[in-house]
This record gives structure tokens, C-alpha cells and sequence, in this order.
């Protein structure tokens, strides 16, 4: 699933039936946006790749190399990448 359709899923269930559940979809919005790092960490599949893409984010060289060179698995590294 593409991420322009996952904004489009996200839309239709925000203007749904979960709109008036402010705690639910403060949980999903932090969910969601992990699941889209995850996703984006998954297709920056080389080190080089995702060292030279932290940078262009405006990481400092030395955060960009340790997160880049991570062993971690890509949900738990979804969760720490901008800390």
C-alpha cells in the first residue's frame, strides 16, 4: 500500500466515525505516523542511503551515522529516529 493511499484510509477514518474520540485518534495519529517512518525506513534499504537521506533531514553527521548504522529492527528504530 502506497503512501498516498494510506493518507487517503487515514482521511476516510478521521472524518468517520472515530472523530469524536479524541484520546483514539491521538493513539492512532502516534501509531500511523510510526507506521509511515517504518515504511520509509524499510525503502531506504542501504546504509549509505538512509545516512545521506537523515542528513538532507537536517541531522548532525554523527546522530545521522549511529542511526543509519543501526541493528535494531525497523518499528523500534521507527520510534527513535528523530529522539
Amino acid at each position: 500500500m502506497g503512501i498516498e493511499a494510506r493518507k487517503t484510509r487515514l482521511n476516510q477514518i478521521i472524518r468517520g466515525k472515530l472523530a469524536d474520540r479524541k484520546k483514539l485518534m491521538q493513539t492512532t495519529d502516534e501509531w500511523l505516523r510510526s507506521r509511515i517512518r517504518m515504511v520509509t525506513w524499510k525503502r531506504w534499504k542501504k546504509v549509505k542511503t538512509r545516512f545521506l537521506n537523515l542528513r538532507s533531514l537536517g541531522a548532525d553527521e554523527e546522530r545521522a551515522w549511529m542511526r543509519a548504522n543501526t541493528r535494531k529492527g525497523y518499528w523500534r528504530t521507527a520510534y527513535s529516529l528523530f529522539c
